[in-house]
């Protein structure tokens, strides 16, 4: 029989077949689509014609297309619905396609022809974009290593093939310890909760096969139960399992991989010619250089600690109150800020909740997308890989521009956080080639015939990945290599995390967030407190990032530590981390960091994008309109649609006239004054 992943897609909108895809199809279509991809690279090298942009860069460009295709379905599934047998090829694929991309980069033949076009760059007659994709090229190759020869050409090969390894295999550790860990809890332990927060314990006890409610690590389910329950005990058992993540001893135990993984990194950086990981990686970011990252986030860290040190000390006032001595700890934090909030705010968590419906909040997104940029979306009735996973068709003025594909909720076979990727992405080189955009997030499954409620923070996260899904969906290029979000790191975030400030326009939460009961309208004075509260806690929630993105920075910037923990230590002992918060992402489930490079000394990218957005977000606010239509069309026109194909300072400069200082960011978080 044909494999389905390397047969043509007889389906809507040539969406994957997946109700025919089979895990031993991934294998076979995987060695096939390699063959292909080498037989690709090889006629580029053995043309005898000169090389020329279409012969050489935009063959170059096509070459991966049936990889692509082939891995483009693979690690979606293996990312949102794990099983034993995705694992292992995972672990299969991580070092042969690290052996393939250095084969290739440090193709002396190849590089000659992208070399050749980079020194005759003034007489090719190139249109701005084709610039821009040569000189992206030509980058890579280089930082890749093909200038490299003899033994520092074999070692760089070594050291990414077992730093791709080491990768997989800490994602695979993390998911393991995500998906062993849960708390039963008996009926006496359900006192004092909401019922949303009963309803999910409930829901995840099922989804464990216990006999009752339980608390897993899924952050939907954990930090309601962290926020409500007066259970210090129990809070502080749940709390010290999750941070435990990774650090658990035995096979999982990421520790040593990540100590392993910085050494590895500050090996390659160096057989390439820089001082330290940081200084290369940055080389491509906007930041440019690690002194500019760290000096924008201790510009925050100072204000940001003083706000939390003062909250802290009001919460420790509470904790003493409750009859308890001692210290804060982190495992209380969570609770005595949502008291803090209902009694500063008049704000309950189970009040709003029911008003913030799953399926509304994909209405707000949507409707959102339809005022700003005129988009529509249209549920389509298609196989896909899980059965929570849905479909809708995005279309313009009638014409098709992308599938759209959203699965919301946790499950033990899907990795913690919340992601945007693409089955398919934008491009023109090849075809009218729409894009197929998946958002993944874990929010807290619903017992059977209930309403699915999200938290604020829950709603703010699926407006933050459908603002990457929008970046995607609306790219407008002709080349792969440059569509969607193939952007600077720290610029990747900055349309996801404008798309957020518009959840807290009022009249889209006057329209959409509506009771899941009744189905009326959030009551006013209701939506007015819950916006007056969008700065609650932000001196905490500033903190737990900036650390993370300051240890990530450090781990980075020189030599790499004998030690990653001791060095995770000294960078929080240096900065003068409240002793009551944990980073966000402690080292040895800091996926960001270790589950690939993509992050690493890049996790203050949300900060620097946040810069741009808060700011971004002025420019339609000076209009006197969120939904300005003249803003609206700049914001795709400069950005949205524009992929890597510009600088990305150009970009920002082009749609705001300018680039922004840290002030928005400050006023947005409420921390100008702190």
């Amino acid at each position: 029989m044909t494999n389905p992943l390397l047969a043509r897609w007889d389906t809507p909108f040539n969406l994957p077949p997946f109700d025919d895809i089979q895990d031993a199809d991934f294998e076979p279509a995987f060695d096939a689509a390699l063959d292909q991809t080498r037989a690709a690279i090889a006629a580029i090298t053995d043309a005898k014609a000169a090389p020329t942009f279409a012969n050489t860069i935009e063959a170059l460009e096509l070459s991966d297309a049936a990889l692509d295709r082939v891995l483009g379905v693979f690690y979606n599934v293996a990312g949102a619905d794990s099983t034993p047998a995705r694992e292992a090829l995972q672990r299969k694929f991580s070092p042969r396609l690290a052996a393939f991309s250095s084969e290739v980069m440090m193709n002396e033949t190849l590089f000659a022809r992208v070399e050749a076009l980079w020194q005759a760059r003034d007489t090719l007659d190139l249109t701005d974009e084709q610039a821009r994709v040569l000189m992206l090229t030509r980058r890579r190759f280089v930082r890749s290593g093909a200038r490299l020869q003899g033994a520092d050409r074999d070692r760089l090969k070594d050291v990414q093939e077992k730093l791709a390894s080491l990768g997989t295999r800490f994602t695979q550790n993390l998911l393991a310890d995500e998906r062993s860990w849960f708390l039963p809890l008996d009926e006496d332990d359900l006192q004092g909760l909401p019922d949303f927060v009963i309803n999910a314990a409930r829901a995840a006890g099922a989804d464990k096969g216990c006999d009752g409610p339980a608390i897993t690590l899924s952050r939907s389910v954990i930090t309601p139960f962290l926020q409500h329950s007066p259970r210090r005990d129990l809070r502080r058992a749940a709390y010290l399992a999750y941070t435990a993540r990774g650090a658990n001893g035995g096979d999982t135990d990421n520790r040593a991989i990540a100590t392993e993984t910085l050494a590895l990194r500050e090996e390659r950086a160096r057989l390439l010619g820089y001082d330290s990981f940081a200084q290369f990686k940055l080389e491509t970011e906007m930041a440019g250089h690690p002194d500019r990252v760290r000096d924008l986030l201790m510009q925050i860290w100072e204000p940001a600690r003083k706000a939390a040190e003062a909250d802290a000390a009001k919460m420790t006032e509470m904790l003493h109150a409750d009859g308890h001595n001692g210290d804060l700890e982190p495992w209380d934090w969570h609770y005595y800020a949502e008291r803090r909030r209902e009694a500063e705010h008049d704000l309950d968590e189970a009040e709003i909740k029911p008003y913030l419906q799953l399926d509304r909040m994909i209405d707000a997104a949507f409707d959102t997308a339809h005022r700003l940029f005129g988009l529509n979306f249209a549920a389509l009735d298609v196989p896909l890989y899980h059965p929570d996973a849905r479909a809708w068709e995005v279309t313009r003025n009638g014409k098709h521009l992308a599938v759209f594909i959203g699965d919301y909720f946790a499950r033990g076979s899907k990795r913690s956080g919340a992601w945007c990727s693409a089955i398919r992405s934008q491009q023109k080189l090849a075809g009218d080639i729409r894009p197929v955009v998946v958002n993944v997030c874990n929010f807290a499954k619903p017992e059977p015939g209930q309403s699915a409620l999200l938290s604020w923070d829950d709603a703010r996260t699926l407006f933050h990945e459908f603002g990457h899904a929008l970046h995607q969906m609306l790219s407008n290029v002709t080349y792969p290599s440059i569509s969607g979000t193939s952007v600077a790191r720290d610029f990747v975030e900055l349309p996801s995390q404008l798309y957020e400030h518009w959840l807290e326009v009022p009249e889209v939460l006057g329209k959409f967030a509506t009771h899941a009961k009744t189905g009326e309208p959030m009551p006013k004075a209701l939506l007015q407190r819950l916006l007056a509260a969008s700065t609650h806690d932000m001196g905490f929630q500033t903190v737990e990032f900036l650390s993370s993105a300051l240890v990530d920075l450090d781990f980075h910037d020189g030599a790499a530590p004998d030690d990653a923990m001791a060095a995770q230590e000294a960078t929080l002992e240096r900065i003068g981390m409240p002793p009551a918060i944990r980073m966000r992402h402690a080292t040895p489930h800091f996926a960001h960091v270790f589950a690939g490079d993509g992050y690493s000394s890049g996790y203050y990218s949300y900060m620097w994008s946040e810069v741009m957005d808060a700011d971004a977000f002025e420019a339609f606010k000076e209009t006197g309109d969120a939904f300005d239509p003249a803003m609206a069309r700049k914001l795709e026109d400069h950005i949205l649609s524009k992929g890597g194909s510009v600088d990305a300072e150009d970009l920002y400069t082009a749609f705001r006239g300018r680039l922004p200082g840290v002030d928005a960011l400050l006023n947005g978080r409420g921390l100008a004054t702190a």
